[in-house]
């Protein structure tokens, strides 16, 4: 009797206690850190990442805490002073110093045109840019050069995880459904030294020399993507000057004076040319004002002709399948078209018609109406936007009706659009092959544990009175 009678006095506080009120106490997630280097042929810029620990393989959980621009020019510009690559990394370093975070750098085009005009300086770069970033309490993942596909798939995945775009969760049936393909968007990237375009499109995939393949949270995805090395809007501008070495420019009333041997520092320009001679001599571009002057000089640097009849050409004989859904241009597509007031919702016509007004402006009255704009950068625009219109109307083949589709932006949420948040979810395996399970188990609240613990009790005590 006594036994079963301390069972029951222990029964009855075991259930009072659990009927009392008691807080939860919640440990703060574990923030996690990652940091992106993204080395551009013009500037290099820094990315620092967060998500928490526990929500790691889950989806929309990356954010983006910090962003940093480093001083001075790309790092494939210190080719004849390496050390001073890894130097120019040190402000955005001590910035966004994060204790054993990941961190990585991925160079572009501009060190692509580098490996190719001088390997051995190229690798130089790297290897003290790698040192510099090892003497810092990170934990170093690598430097390198990634390719042109890469920098055009990396791209694709990061706009459409920060539009999330890649699962959709059915509260119906409990299952994450397969998104449409026409939801997906593309992505339309320029530079300084290349540009790409990345999409799903229609039809079978088998015959694509550009084609990329994932498996992301357990769903394939087959996209088209293709580089196209100097295509970038400074390469291109470079070349624009060779094929109009003293004859016109782009705006009225203005001149520019540039030395010959400075086409021969890129890949992209240092071919032979009767017209360039060996020496120093300075050549002078003087604007004429003429808006379908600069758009015929501009088409002239497309081999148009090599596609013929195909619609499954862009140019230079380049296969790409015909454009589908919405792409989100950005970089230099949305920095121009920002400068110049060309929004999301203007007609292809009423685009055409800006460009061409700009572009007829006298160097006077655009230099007095832009005084804040950097004077180098002011009359490129003009070449650039034309230069945008026929990259993609005429070699991606968007038309009238395709145009609205394409939308120029540089962020999603608080994110910066561009390849260095695809990059790190797909090192780090943020995202998963395999979709995320249908239930996750969860921890026994204290309530539970109490509940069972006194049936426990009840049947000793009932046990022990049987006895």
């Amino acid at each position: 009797t006594a036994i079963v009678g301390a069972l029951v006095a222990f029964s009855v506080i075991a259930l009072v206690l659990s009927l009392v009120k008691i807080e939860d106490v919640t440990l703060p997630p574990v923030v996690k850190y990652g940091m992106v280097f993204d080395a551009g042929s013009s500037h290099t810029s820094l990315f620092v990442y967060e998500w928490d620990s526990d929500k790691e393989n889950d989806t929309g959980v990356v954010s983006q805490t910090l962003s940093c621009d480093v001083q001075g020019q790309g790092i494939s510009s210190y080719a004849n002073d390496p050390p001073k690559a890894g130097d120019s990394l040190r402000e955005c370093l001590d910035k966004a110093l994060k204790r054993d975070a990941p961190a990585y750098l991925g160079a572009t085009a501009g060190m692509r045109l580098l490996r190719e005009q001088n390997s051995s300086a190229a690798d130089h770069i790297l290897a003290t840019v790698a040192k510099t970033m090892r003497q810092y309490p990170v934990a170093f993942k690598g430097a390198r050069i990634l390719t042109g596909e890469e920098e055009g798939a990396y791209g694709w995945i990061t706009i459409n995880y920060l539009l999330d775009s890649f699962m959709k969760y059915s509260p119906k049936t409990h299952t994450w459904v397969h998104p449409e393909a026409a939801n997906i968007f593309g992505a339309l990237d320029l530079g300084g030294a290349s540009t790409q375009i990345s999409f799903m499109p229609e039809g079978s995939v088998t015959n694509w020399n550009e084609a990329s393949e994932f498996m992301l949270y357990g769903f394939n995805y087959n996209i088209y993507t293709h580089s196209y090395l100097c295509y970038g809007q400074n390469e291109m501008l470079k070349r624009l000057a060779k094929e109009l070495i003293a004859v016109r420019g782009e705006l009225g009333d203005y001149n520019e004076t540039v030395l010959l041997s400075s086409f021969r520092t890129s890949p992209c320009t240092n071919q032979s040319d009767p017209r360039l001679t060996l020496d120093n001599k300075n050549v002078t571009l003087q604007g004429r004002g003429d808006a379908s002057g600069c758009l015929t000089a501009v088409r002239k640097l497309f081999n148009f002709s090599a596609c013929g009849q195909s619609q499954d050409c862009t140019f230079d004989g380049v296969y790409q399948p015909p454009v589908r859904g919405q792409f989100i241009a950005f970089s230099a597509f949305y920095y121009n078209f920002k400068f110049l007031n060309l929004t999301e919702g203007q007609s292809l016509a009423t685009v055409r018609e800006n460009i061409k007004h700009f572009c007829t402006r006298s160097w006077e009255d655009l230099s007095s109406s832009y005084p804040e704009e950097n004077p180098e950068r002011l009359p490129k625009y003009c070449a650039n936007a034309n230069y945008i219109l026929t990259l993609l109307l005429d070699a991606y083949k968007f038309n009238e009706t395709s145009w609205n589709n394409i939308f120029f932006q540089m962020k999603a949420g608080s994110a910066d659009v561009g390849w260095t948040l695809g990059y790190m979810l797909n090192l780090t395996n943020m995202i998963p092959a395999e979709a995320p399970a249908r239930l996750k188990g969860h921890v026994l609240s204290l309530w539970a544990v109490a509940v069972a613990f006194i049936i426990l009790t009840l049947s000793l005590g009932l046990a022990a009175l049987l006895l």
